[in-house]
């Protein structure tokens, strides 16, 4: 790696927190140069702009958040097994970045303004229902799954369920939506997906 891809490497790990934690607008140029220890020049001689940056910031804080959410999950032996195991992924290890779920707080704050930043959540959020649907189809094809539940409904309930709780947690400042819907998701997947035994 040159000096310069250190540097823009650099930029971005420091960056990531302050656009995760504040989002695009709320995200002042003087907090990314502190954060960075650069002067304005010296952050755009690495990045086009502000949004390239934050751009970039999102794919860090998107990965850094998809290990730790899939951390076991292939490990486990069915599609129903990785789906729990990412479930509590998602509730005990949340984003290693602080700020919590870059999807969520990044499609909230670039719904409506910022093409770049929509076009890279909606991308992020398609691979990890995607992957969810994978395991519901690797479920199905194992025969622990039903065989007429839709893999799109399953994944799509998960990710909604997660978010939602994630977002009421927040703002409630404790745990339990989160807990209660992975009750309530590990229940439907042992009662409604999974064929029973």
């Amino acid at each position: 790696m040159t000096k310069g891809e250190l540097t823009r490497k650099r930029i971005v790990e420091a960056a990531a927190p302050i656009f995760n934690q504040h989002g695009y607008e709320g995200s002042s140029l003087n907090a990314l140069m502190e954060a960075t220890g650069l002067k304005k020049g010296g952050i755009y001689r690495h990045f086009a702009s502000k949004e390239e940056l934050a751009a970039e910031a999102f794919d860090y804080t998107w990965e850094a958040a998809w290990k730790a959410r899939f951390l076991h999950v292939d490990e486990k032996a069915n599609g129903i097994e990785k789906l729990k195991q990412l479930i509590a992924n998602f509730i005990d290890r949340r984003s290693p970045v602080p700020g919590g779920c870059p999807v969520l707080n990044t499609a909230v704050d670039a719904d409506d303004g910022n093409p770049i930043l929509r076009s890279r959540v909606g991308k992020a959020l398609r691979s990890w229902t995607g992957r969810l649907q994978a395991y519901v189809e690797e479920a199905q094809q194992q025969r622990d799954a039903k065989p007429d539940v839709d893999p799109k409904d399953v994944a799509t309930l998960i990710v909604a369920s997660l978010e939602g709780a994630l977002m009421m947690s927040r703002i409630q400042r404790n745990e339990e939506p989160l807990r209660r819907v992975q009750s309530h998701l590990n229940e439907y997947l042992d009662k409604q997906v999974a064929v029973s035994r």
